[in-house]
C-alpha cells in the first residue's frame, strides 16, 4: 500500500515537470526603438485561471509610471504608490476599467482591483506626459519582451495554445502552437500594423 502511493506520487510529480517553452523575438518592421511586448499564451479550450494571492506595484517615480507596461491575470488587485515628491492622479477611461483614484501626495498608497479582461490606459490628470498600460489576461501565462523583442515564456504544461503579442503602438497578432514536452519551442512573431 505505501509502496502504490510512492509510486502515485512519484508519477504525478513527474506529470508537473514536463512543462515547455516558447521562445523567439518580435519583429517590428521598420521600428528603431519598439519598447516593450506582451506576448501571452491561452490554453485552448480556456481554462479558468485564479488571481495570484500578492499585490502587485505599478509605482510613480520622477514623473514616470513604472513599470510603463504591466501584464496581470484578471482579478488581480494593483497598488499605486507616489514615490515622487509633487502629487499624482491615477484614472482611467478604459472600458475594461473606469477609474478615478484622485489627487495624491507622496508616500500615499492607492488600488485597484482589475476585475475585467483588456486594455488599460493609465494616465495622471496633472501630469500629461505621464502614461501606462495594464494589460488584464484571463491567462497566468505571460512574459514581456526585452525592449529588442527576445522573449521566453516558460511553465507551459502540454497542450493546445493561442499565442498573442499585444503591442501600444502595434495591433495584436495570434497563431496557434502546440506544446508536446519538456523543451524550448521557437517562435518568431511579427508586428506589421500600427493602431
Amino acid at each position: 500500500m505505501k509502496f502504490s502511493l510512492y509510486l502515485l506520487i512519484l508519477i504525478l510529480s513527474r506529470i508537473g515537470v514536463q512543462a515547455g517553452a516558447i521562445k523567439g523575438k518580435v519583429n517590428y518592421p521598420g521600428v528603431a526603438r519598439h519598447g516593450i511586448a506582451v506576448v501571452y499564451a491561452e490554453r485552448i479550450p480556456k481554462e479558468p485561471v485564479l488571481p495570484p494571492g500578492a499585490l502587485v506595484i505599478l509605482d510613480q517615480v520622477n514623473l514616470k509610471f513604472n513599470p510603463h507596461v504591466l501584464p496581470i491575470v484578471m482579478g488581480t488587485t494593483v497598488r499605486f504608490p507616489n514615490s515622487d515628491e509633487v502629487r499624482h492622479n491615477v484614472f482611467s477611461f478604459s472600458p475594461a476599467k473606469l477609474f478615478n483614484l484622485g489627487i495624491y501626495r507622496k508616500g500615499e498608497t492607492r488600488q485597484v482591483t482589475f476585475d475585467q479582461p483588456g486594455e488599460v490606459v493609465l494616465l495622471c490628470n496633472i501630469h500629461s506626459e505621464m502614461s501606462a498600460y495594464v494589460l488584464v489576461l484571463e491567462t497566468p501565462y505571460f512574459t514581456v519582451t526585452s525592449e529588442e523583442g527576445s522573449y521566453r515564456l516558460p511553465g507551459l504544461p502540454p497542450g493546445k495554445y493561442a499565442v498573442t503579442v499585444w503591442h501600444e503602438r502595434f495591433e495584436s497578432i495570434s497563431t496557434q502552437v502546440e506544446i508536446t514536452a519538456e523543451r524550448d519551442l521557437p517562435l518568431g512573431l511579427k508586428l506589421m500594423h500600427s493602431r
